[in-house]
């Protein structure tokens, strides 16, 4: 039986548990001049709490390649070196605490330049916006009309892939995800809902996963041997005619040939659709990917409770959860989690709060040790 305190090896990473922190894009960052793109204190306070709550994979926002890649003005970036000692100092923290530090590099394609989502629409001109870019100049409703990419567009956005990854190493990123996920911008080449494209990165299932597979391959040879390589993707459109589960599972086949540690499977966002919210409704996605393409998976998806994620992982149908809401409302669900599953010895809390995790129960505790953080100058 896989448990959810148990830990899970990943080339030469080891992380605690079977608990993720999701990708949650926060808009705080500086949106133009020399700050744009770089962490704030906000995303060190935010990512920090989640690794001292006990998870055991955080994971930074969606961050962006390019410039044009983010989804809005305010997202994080590491397209530039200026912006490596930001990220730097939010891998050790989170390090620190615990837990593997992450990050996810994405390019939002044809849904960039939007304002952020407590603002609604698109960023205009006046607010820092710009003309998105997309396999096929096919807009995402409502949103601003992209400009179909050229070849030359398509492979320095793959070289602009590898180029952050590197960065992401020197930082200190222990765990790197590809973003091939809701309605993104490799999703958008991998669905023929938004890949009208008619040349050798479009048509058939080999020409839309081209772009996807060139740049596994580019970032995969950027990275350390030891370092794991992830990637998210929809499993389904949830539309007729889109990209589908099938597709993702011999995609997923393919990606972990070319060294692919670990799969992220959500579903959706590509564009409107009816979706069957419920409680792990995306569980049998990341399932169908995990026995189809024998590859380690992880579920995410309103999963909220800890006998819920447990048995995910007991019913063999994923080796990781991934949570994003529940860890907004409580940081501290995975020693919540502990608790509630009679496992207080995987308890790993600071030993600063030894007065409040240490007293709950009459189990043994481990205890992270209480030595002072490094030093964030």
């Amino acid at each position: 039986m896989t448990d959810l305190f148990s830990p899970l090896s990943l080339r030469g990473v080891t992380i605690r548990n079977r608990i993720g922190v999701a990708p949650m894009c926060q808009y705080c960052c500086a949106p133009s001049g020399p700050d744009a793109g770089k962490p704030t204190d906000w995303h060190l306070a935010h990512l920090h709490a989640r690794a001292i709550g006990g998870a055991g994979l955080v994971i930074t926002e969606a961050t962006s390649v390019t410039p044009e890649g983010r989804i809005s003005p305010q997202d994080l970036g590491l397209w530039d070196d200026s912006q490596i000692a930001g990220h730097a100092r939010l891998a050790r923290l989170i390090a620190a605490a615990g837990a593997v530090p992450g990050t996810q590099i994405a390019h939002a394609g044809r849904k960039a330049s939007t304002n952020p989502p407590w603002h609604g629409g698109v960023a205009g001109d006046d607010a820092h916006g710009w003309t998105p870019v997309a396999p096929s100049a096919v807009a995402f409703p409502g949103l601003r009309d992209p400009r179909a990419m050229t070849e030359e567009d398509i492979l320095s956005t793959i070289a602009a892939f590898a180029a952050t990854a590197r960065r992401a190493i020197t930082a200190g990123y222990r765990f790197i995800e590809l973003h091939a996920a809701h309605g993104y911008l490799m999703h958008q080449f991998l669905s023929p809902l938004s890949n009208q494209r008619n040349d050798a990165w479009g048509g058939d299932f080999a020409g839309r996963t081209r772009f996807v597979l060139e740049g596994v391959k580019a970032v995969r040879a950027a990275m350390p041997d030891d370092v794991p390589l992830g990637i998210r993707f929809s499993h389904t459109d949830w539309l007729e005619g889109g990209w589908t589960t099938e597709e993702t599972v011999e995609l997923s086949r393919l990606v972990k040939a070319l060294g692919v540690d670990l799969v992220d499977v959500s579903s959706g966002a590509l564009l409107p659709a009816k979706i069957p919210l419920s409680p792990g409704y995306q569980v049998p996605g990341a399932s169908a990917v995990r026995n189809g393409a024998q590859v380690p998976v992880a579920a995410v998806g309103l999963i909220t409770e800890p006998q819920q994620a447990q048995d995910i992982l007991t019913e063999g149908h994923a080796d990781m959860v991934f949570l994003a809401r529940e860890l907004l409302r409580d940081p501290f669900w995975p020693l919540h989690a502990a608790a509630a599953l009679g496992r207080v010895e995987a308890l790993s809390a600071p030993a600063q709060y030894d007065r409040a995790w240490g007293s709950l129960g009459k189990m043994p505790v481990h205890f992270e040790s209480a030595d002072p953080l490094p030093a964030l100058a």
